[in-house]
């Protein structure tokens, strides 16, 4: 009786650590979903305004469009010269993960 219940103790436990981690890595991959999503939209965007690429949209409808393409939303864009900086958030079981993002030539150029 005691090592029924010992056993079902030890098992318990390792559901519970499973579930755990299953939850962390879920969130490990959406945060870096979210870091790619940017880098993307960022780059789409800086390419459109550069001219590096023919768009028929604006620059951040761009960047929108691909960061969806993505698995993420684009929260905030804008665009200096030919720099675009964007911001997007991904969700993974009811938790944000948001990241940023700059594209554009390098300073001094």
């Amino acid at each position: 009786m005691a090592g029924s219940t010992l056993a079902a103790g030890v098992l318990a436990v390792a559901a519970a650590l499973s579930l755990g981690l299953a939850a962390v890595g879920g969130a490990a991959v959406t945060a870096q979903r979210a870091a790619g999503a940017a880098d993307a939209a960022a780059l789409a965007a800086a390419d459109a305004v550069s001219g590096a690429i023919t768009a028929s949209e604006a620059p951040c409808d761009l960047a929108s469009r691909v960061a969806t393409a993505a698995g993420a939303t684009l929260t905030d864009c804008s665009v200096a010269g030919y720099v675009a900086t964007v911001q997007v958030k991904a969700a993974y079981a009811g938790l944000a993960a948001v990241s940023r993002a700059r594209a554009g030539p390098p300073d001094g150029t």
